[in-house]
């Protein structure tokens, strides 16, 4: 694909509108443009929280089903389905990884613009960067483009509002951020970017719906696969010469008229929303990598419980009752649900027998028939407050224990483990991760594997890293 990059000029930009040659400007300049060193640490954090997550996804159901996809599909050895011994172009790489990243309840999470950035970012670069033969700096480069470039498309679109009209929010910005990381990867001239740019809003969509199937596949599909292979195809496309809308964000029946109903009706919210603070405020540093392979609103919760274990030396026979109070879409969507790592009576009432929540137990669905856990979930109440609510994006939980022997015990979660206010630090995503990826990989490789993606700036081709992916 790399001969193409040299293909059609720049033009001069008239008629373009100043956020689209400021982003596409950013965008074709980030090959060249270094990270700050914090920023280079985040980015390693979240590279390897979402390879770990494809690993540990290759084996759940809507990474079996997505492998078996692919399969079927074939395709040029262009790149890894990580987690299996198996290769294929990078467009059905990024769809297989993708799912698989958010197999599970894993990956990580941007909550201000409500998406999960690293299943359809990282699954698109590892894709790209393995068929441009990239080097880890470059991949580490355009990753954090896309987390900028995709959290900024939603934040503008109004995260929170445009969920709740239905949109699939991660089928919006992870597209943008998977095609801005192709883009970059590609080294793409400007003109370029914007025919980039282009062919990602066409395919931008979702519906909200996900949640209602049980398997988790279709939300896989939606926040990683679909949103990755997407930005991908886009890039994939340019690279072979297809021309496309200058400028899709402005004139006639543009994106923005499309999707912005401020942006319609008023124009109350300005596109240069979308450029702010680039090249200064890093998106990726305000990305939560989860502790607990649990849903976000879960996270809260468990730490405010493990708190409380350790701090009290409560085990779960100490307990009358248990109240745990979310904010009100939080409550909603963990509700008794049948998937277990998304189910917050459930996941209480593990912690407490347990003492603590692995991935294994997580994704143990005997557990929700076990006695001991189901004696405990009884006594579990789960109450929508509506002032944490208020204090969204912040996914805040407080846990209210009544024990038998009278007292009464309270712990407010206010900054969840792994977030920007309390990130957790390299040792525990090493161990996270390392965690994931030994039951698939084995010990040694999946050691080796967290050590090199330390190291990543140092890697002169991503290629490199393909015996370590495999399963």
């Amino acid at each position: 694909m790399s001969a193409t990059k040299t293909g059609t000029k720049s033009k001069t930009g008239a008629g373009i509108s100043p956020v689209m040659n400021k982003l596409a400007g950013y965008i074709a300049s980030a090959p060249r443009r270094a990270l700050p060193a914090p920023v280079i640490e985040c980015t390693k954090h979240h590279v390897l929280d979402t390879i770990a997550a494809m690993v540990s996804g290759s084996r759940l159901v809507p990474g079996e089903r997505a492998y078996a996809f692919v399969k079927a599909l074939g395709g040029n050895n262009e790149a890894t389905v990580v987690g299996r011994k198996f290769m294929t172009n990078a467009v059905n790489a990024a769809l297989a990884n993708g799912m698989a990243a958010h197999a599970d309840e894993t990956d990580d999470s941007h909550s201000p613009s409500v998406t999960h950035p690293g299943c359809g970012t990282v699954s698109a670069a590892l894709a790209v960067a393995e068929r441009e033969r990239s080097g880890g700096a470059a991949l580490l480069r355009a990753v954090a483009l896309g987390y900028d470039v995709g959290t900024r498309m939603n934040l503008f679109l109004g995260a929170m509002g445009f969920s709740n009209l239905g949109h699939l929010t991660s089928g919006f910005g992870n597209v943008f951020g998977a095609a801005a990381a192709s883009a970059a990867l590609h080294r793409f001239n400007e003109q370029q970017v914007r025919h980039v740019l282009s062919y990602a809003a066409q395919q931008a969509s979702g519906v909200s719906c996900f949640a209602r199937d049980p398997e988790h596949i279709e939300k896989a599909f939606g926040f990683g696969g679909m949103s990755a292979r997407n930005g991908v195809t886009a890039a994939t496309l340019v690279s072979l010469g297809c021309t496309a809308v200058d400028d899709v964000f402005s004139g006639d029946r543009s994106f923005f008229m499309a999707y912005d109903e401020s942006y319609r009706q008023k124009r109350a919210q300005q596109p240069e929303l979308l450029v702010r603070e680039l090249g200064k405020t890093y998106e990726i540093t305000n990305t939560t990598i989860k502790r607990w392979s649990v849903g976000s609103p879960i996270q809260a919760p468990l730490d405010s419980l493990l708190e409380l274990m350790r701090s009290e030396n409560i085990k779960a026979g100490d307990i009358e009752k248990i109240v745990v109070r979310v904010y009100a879409n939080g409550a909603r969507i963990t509700n008794n649900r049948e998937a277990s790592d998304i189910n917050m009576q459930h996941m209480c009432a593990l912690m407490l027998v347990d003492g603590y929540v692995t991935f294994d137990a997580t994704h143990d669905h005997s557990r929700m028939k076990d006695p001991k856990v189901l004696a405990v979930r009884r006594r579990v109440e789960l109450i929508a407050d509506e002032a944490l609510e208020k204090l969204r994006p912040s996914k805040q939980g407080i846990v209210e224990l009544v024990l038998k022997d009278g007292r009464h015990l309270r712990h407010h979660t206010r900054a969840v483990r792994g977030t920007a206010h309390n990130p957790m630090t390299r040792a525990e995503v090493d161990e996270k991760c390392y965690a994931l990826m030994a039951p698939v990989l084995g010990k040694s490789r999946a050691r080796a594997l967290c050590d090199v993606v330390w190291k990543l700036e140092r890697v002169a081709d991503v290629r490199t890293l393909r015996p370590l992916l495999r399963g």
